[in-house]
């Protein structure tokens, strides 16, 4: 599984994000460009402590779904998105790709950060799990819309 703390992942994230514009056409869901780059924000804040969007300790996500999120198993189309990280306000896509640019890369900036704060909902990840989602997600919204 690839990992946004390594190099090539970290670049090959940043590429992709390069391709989209403004008008980028989603392939399935509801969300447009702009919504789409603010959404990606939001696992980027956890794990960089900037928002943990009132999230509690859940045992049924992590019984359920923790493992799904740092595996090599894709996610289906049209996964449910939690509540805090949908919006139907248009946003400004150039905006909202600089600041997921931004996020992206002070995460990596921290790639030899060997402990991390458990994750608000789920719990504890390792760190190669912890790069492992991060880059899992990402890669799902780009695939979303075609890069």
């Amino acid at each position: 599984m690839k990992s946004i703390f390594t190099t090539e992942a970290h670049t090959e994230i940043l590429n992709r994000i390069e391709q989209l514009d403004g008008q980028s056409q989603a392939k399935w869901g509801k969300m447009n460009a702009g919504q789409m780059a603010w959404h990606c924000q939001g696992p980027l804040n956890i794990i960089l402590e900037k928002n943990d969007y009132g999230m509690k300790p859940s045992w049924f996500a992590k019984l359920f779904f923790k493992k799904s999120l740092y595996n090599d198993k894709p996610w289906r189309k049209g996964l449910p998105t939690a509540k805090f990280l949908k919006t139907k306000e248009d946003k400004d896509f150039n905006a909202e790709k600089a600041t997921l640019v931004e996020l992206i890369n002070e995460l990596h900036n921290q790639r030899d950060k060997s402990e991390w704060n458990p994750h608000p909902a789920f719990g504890h990840f390792t760190a190669d799990q912890w790069g492992q989602m991060q880059y899992k997600h990402l890669d799902h919204h780009l695939k979303q819309f075609g890069v």
